[in-house]
C-alpha cells in the first residue's frame, strides 16, 4: 500500500543548528503515530514540514503520490493536511461555539459572510455537530480564553478538525493539561480522529500517552531519527531510554544486583 504522507531526504538548518538532517519517514493512512524526542530534536521542524509553515532547504514531501513540498499551509489543509499547536490557536474573546462557527465559515470560504443571519443556522448546526463530537457541548457558551487547558485543547483539535482531513498532526496534545485529565482528552480526540478514520501523527513528551495511544513510535534526536518501530521496540530501545527519557542503561545484570541490593 502506498503511503498517504511521505517525506523523502529532508534537511533543515538554522543557521549552524541542524533541526532536519536526511529525514525519510514514510506514513500509512489510518495508522496513529508519535513523534518523540527532547526539546529541539527536530519533531516539530517536521511537523512545520509537512504543514508547510516551513520549507525545508532540500528533500521532497509527498501527499498521496503529489509533491507539496513547496504549497503553501491553506493549499495543504484544503488537501487534507491538517494540524493543531502547542498553544492553542484560538479566538479567546469568543465563545467555543463561536471559534467553531468562524472555523467553519472559513472552511466554506465565506469568511465574515459565513456569520450573516442567513447562514448562521447552517453555521451552527455544523458547530452543535463538533460539539457533540469532541465532548464540548456543555462549555458551548464559555469563552475560550477563560477555559480549563484541557478544554482549550480539546477546542483547538475540534477547530482543526473542522477542516475534515484525512491527515492530523498534533503538536504536544496533552502539555499543560492535568494529569488526571489527560487520559480522557486523548480518548475523545482519538475517538472523533482516528475513530472517522484519520492517520494521526502526535508530538509528545509523555511516554504512557505514547505507549498508550501510539501503534507506531518515531524517536527524534538532534535532527535525524534515531528510532523508528512498535512502541515496545522504541521505548525499550538502549538509545532511547538514555537520550530521551533520560534513564542511563544499565545492563541486565547490573540492574537485578540493584533489585537485590534494594
Amino acid at each position: 500500500m502506498a503511503p498517504i504522507v511521505e517525506s523523502i531526504g529532508l534537511n533543515k538548518r538554522f543557521g549552524a543548528v541542524v533541526a532536519a538532517s536526511d529525514i525519510s519517514i514514510s506514513i500509512e493512512e489510518r495508522t496513529i503515530t508519535g513523534l518523540i524526542g527532547t526539546n529541539g530534536a527536530g519533531k516539530t521542524t517536521y511537523v512545520n514540514m509537512l504543514t508547510g509553515y516551513l520549507k525545508p532547504d532540500s528533500g521532497t514531501i509527498k501527499f498521496r503520490g503529489n509533491d507539496i513540498t513547496l504549497l503553501p499551509p491553506r493549499a495543504i489543509t484544503r488537501l487534507g493536511i491538517a494540524r493543531s499547536f502547542q498553544i492553542p490557536q484560538l479566538f479567546n474573546s469568543m465563545t467555543v461555539r463561536e471559534n467553531l462557527a468562524v472555523a467553519i465559515a472559513a472552511r466554506n470560504a465565506n469568511g465574515l459572510d459565513g456569520l450573516l443571519p442567513a447562514d448562521r443556522a447552517a453555521l451552527d448546526k455544523q458547530a452543535e455537530e463538533m460539539l457533540e463530537r469532541f465532548g464540548l457541548r456543555g462549555f458551548a457558551g464559555s469563552v475560550a480564553g477563560t477555559l480549563p487547558e484541557g478544554i482549550r485543547k480539546l477546542l483547538d483539535m475540534a477547530v482543526a478538525m473542522v477542516a475534515a482531513p484525512t491527515v492530523l498532526l498534533l503538536d504536544e496534545p496533552t502539555s499543560g493539561v492535568a494529569s488526571e485529565e489527560k487520559f480522557d482528552v486523548m480518548d475523545r480526540v482519538m475517538a472523533a480522529t482516528h475513530g472517522a478514520g484519520v492517520t494521526t501523527l502526535f508530538v509528545e513528551h509523555d511516554m504512557d500517552i505514547v505507549r498508550r495511544y501510539a501503534s507506531r513510535v518515531i524517536a527524534f534526536y538532534s535532527g535525524t531519527v534515531l528510532c523508528d518501530g512498535s512502541p515496545d521496540n522504541v521505548l525499550n530501545d538502549p538509545r532511547v531510554r538514555e537520550l530521551i527519557i533520560g534513564e542511563a542503561h544499565k545492563p541486565p545484570d547490573a540492574a537485578r544486583r540493584g533489585r537485590v541490593d534494594a
